[in-house]
């Protein structure tokens, strides 16, 4: 669970229509780890897109969540009003969608459509991180005085210096900050100038020079122009006095070439620690630490704050997250012994809503002394139970009302059509299907809701013995620090375009500085899905969805992109949920892979479980369907179409279409057999009792040609 990311739990969707209800998503289960590659697979109308949208909050609006939780960062997200969705959606986690120019607005500039987000979420990210930066400090000094009453004194005033280093060294890096803005400026109208005498372009000298000249005084920083501010000097007298050169003049250009010089050493030396050095300052002047190179003040400034503040506070650190986690273990066990007994009324007979909402209070008491608030490791299981238990709830007795009712209605109807039919009338309408929610399911989700923290909390109990509060405290220190940055990440929009010019690049666009200029009708599929994935970046997201990203392109751009998608998660650490139809898209970019089929997950496992060692039909006859330049057999296509989601088979969805199907496909849903620690799969084959079905001869060939080409490639690499 430690790094599991995300986490969706008997996901249900469905959508009203003139027809009736569709099921497009019945009882889904998968969790996301960090830094893996999730792919969800199936054919079009399988449910993939409606889960990723629903992790998005972006829910057609006849969408009917029926039952589910989708837990991030301690909360679910289907339960989260706009407002704090939007902080999540599209920065924490970010969505590219199948077409690209439909993504785009076609009236504005690329670049303008990359930095206008970075710019927007800036201001919200620093107001929350400084918000959330003060309550957990509080938090923290709470509980340092709480394990230690008689140091109560001595603690507050270390949290006081921590406070105030920490406003310091905010002003600092802002300062900074705004300097380096400056410096980009400079740089980039250097550049600019440059690349564009380069390709005849026109340009204005004299207006050029200004922009620098002006720029400059605002460049220079004791921590970032360490050494270079005389040579700034004397550059902005070279401009001057070329300043009514012809444009191409050499000289002109030469201190141009300078000045993007300047910029790169200045931007490479070590950024300084401000963290540290904001301690350093509070014993220390800037005079003091003048013309001390960064990296030397840095260790400087560290030695100092390990010995004069750092060790006495993590001292204090330990014993505030053990006295958290030990308060928080005691409310752990009270929940676990609480838990049964709710779970055997909850299902339960002649079970009452007042009865079943004041277990859900006292639970949910029990659960809120349980909780370590101190962990910067949020529980999206324990901190979600409150609101996953009163929607559970709250489904099962609405749906008591409503299914009598429901029943009544589609029996008056059927009546009075079957009377009209039979009288020898011609009737042009059709019973709408009932609505009814099976109540024994709905109390399972009661259950399970509770059973799911007990088992979570067992586990937690014990592993109790294994905590690190040395660990725990450096971890709450690195947040503090982290939360502090975001504070005084000020970004204006110079910084902005040049990040921007920079993401452009990352993901492959030649000449960015030239085409962060250009409109999307200027650009190639290929080149749009690019920018498209540029925009998903910029706020440095935890999880990116792919949904679809390749099917609109040609085969060779395809793997560019699939290439490009992996490097960059590879590089930032993404958790990425990738949808496709197509199985062979993921053959070397999958961690895991789930197989969907009518609203349903019907296989599950590693890339190398579902590629080598596949066992639903459904999965047999998507590889069949992947096309082989190994074999000049012909593609197996699946025969038949999905089935009608209004009215969802009993049995297995894929039993109409599968040639393997069993009497018991067309009763029963199979449930998940598995066949490994990583590896299930929902068919009736499974079970002990059914007969023999050998894994077809075209997919055992297709699998053997694999496993050679993948040695082969292993011994080439």
């Amino acid at each position: 669970m430690a790094n599991t990311i995300l986490s969706v739990k008997n996901l249900k969707i469905s959508f009203r229509t003139n027809g009736g209800l569709v099921k497009a998503v019945r009882g889904i289960n998968f969790d996301l780890e960090k830094g893996e590659t999730l792919a969800i697979v199936g054919e079009s109308g399988s449910g993939k897109s409606v889960t990723s949208k629903a992790i998005m909050g972006i829910q057609a609006g006849n969408a009917i969540t029926e039952s589910g939780e989708i837990l991030y960062d301690g909360q679910d997200l289907l339960r989260i009003d706009e407002e704090n969705m939007h902080k999540i959606r599209g920065v924490k986690i970010a969505m590219i969608f199948q077409d690209p120019l439909s993504s785009l607005n076609p009236i504005v500039k690329i670049g303008k459509q990359i930095t206008e987000a970075m710019l927007l979420k800036n201001k919200q990210v620093r107001r929350e991180s400084r918000k959330e930066f003060d309550e957990r400090l509080r938090l923290v000094g709470d509980y340092m005085v709480k394990a230690q009453p008689n140091e109560a004194t001595r603690i507050r005033e270390l949290l006081r210096t921590f406070d105030a280093f920490n406003t310091k060294a905010d002003k600092l890096s802002d300062a900074y900050n705004q300097c380096v803005s400056a410096s980009v400026d400079l740089f980039s109208a250097a550049e600019d100038y440059l690349f564009r005498v380069e390709h005849k372009a026109k340009v204005d000298p004299a207006k050029t020079v200004d922009a620098i000249v002006k720029a400059i005084p605002h460049v220079k920083n004791q921590y970032l122009t360490n050494g270079q501010d005389e040579e700034l000097d004397a550059v902005a007298q070279e401009l001057k006095a070329h300043r009514k050169d012809a444009a191409d003049s050499p000289a002109l250009l030469a201190t141009m070439q300078r000045v993007v010089d300047l910029q790169e050493t200045i931007s490479a030396k070590e950024a300084p620690d401000f963290f540290r050095v904001g301690f350093y300052l509070m014993s220390h002047t800037e005079e003091e630490i003048r013309g001390i190179p960064n990296e030397q003040l840095n260790k400087m400034a560290l030695e100092s704050l390990e010995k004069d503040f750092m060790t006495e506070f993590l001292g204090h650190a330990d014993a505030a997250v053990t006295l958290s986690m030990q308060e928080a273990l005691e409310g752990k066990k009270a929940y676990i012994a609480a838990a049964p007994e709710a779970e055997a009324y909850y299902a339960g007979e002649g079970i009452t809503k007042s009865a079943c909402t004041q277990k859900q209070k006292a639970l949910s008491a029990l659960v809120k002394a349980s909780i370590d608030h101190v962990d910067v490791q949020k529980d999206s299981i324990a901190y979600s139970f409150t609101s996953s238990l009163f929607h559970a709830i709250d489904r099962y007795f609405t749906a008591k009302v409503k299914n009598p009712k429901e029943e009544t209605r589609f029996a008056r109807q059927t009546a009075k059509r079957e009377k009209l039919l039979s009288a020898g009338r011609t009737v042009d309408w059709k019973v709408v299907p009932k609505q009814v929610y099976p109540l024994e399911e709905l109390s399972a989700s009661m259950v399970d809701v509770v059973a799911r923290l007990r088992t979570h909390y067992e586990k937690a109990v014990a592993e109790a013995g294994q905590f690190d509060a040395r660990a725990a405290s450096i971890a709450l220190v690195d947040d503090f620090k982290e939360l502090s940055a975001k504070s005084v990440a000020v970004l204006t929009p110079r910084m902005a375009k040049e990040t921007a010019i920079k993401l452009m690049e990352e993901v492959g666009i030649p000449e960015a500085r030239v085409r962060y200029n250009q409109y999307p009708f200027e650009f190639s599929g290929g080149m749009r899905q690019r920018i498209v994935i540029a925009i998903a970046l910029s706020a440095n997201p935890d999880i990116l969805i792919c949904d679809e990203p390749t099917t609109a392109l040609d085969v060779t751009i395809q793997a560019q992109i699939l290439d490009l998608i992996n490097k960059l998660k590879r590089e930032r650490g993404l958790s990425i949920i990738f949808i496709t139809h197509d199985l062979g898209v993921v053959a070397d970019m999958a961690d895991k892979i789930a197989v969907m089929y009518a609203g349903k997950i019907v296989e599950y496992g590693t890339a190398e479980d579902i590629f080598y060692d596949p066992r639903h039909p459904y999965t047999w006859a998507l590889l069949s369907s992947m096309p082989d330049l190994d074999t000049k057999e012909a593609l197996e296509a699946i025969p038949g179409t999905p089935p009608n989601m209004i009215y969802p088979p009993e049995g297995d969805a894929f039993a109409e279409r599968n040639k393997y199907a069993m009497k018991i496909d067309f009763e029963r849903q199979p449930p998940e057999f598995p066949v490994s620690d990583t590896h299930w799969a929902a068919t009736w084959l499974l079970h002990p009792d059914a007969p023999k079905v050998e894994t077809p001869k075209a997919i055992t060939d297709r699998i053997a040609r694999m496993k050679v080409k993948r040695e082969s490639e292993r011994r080439d690499g």
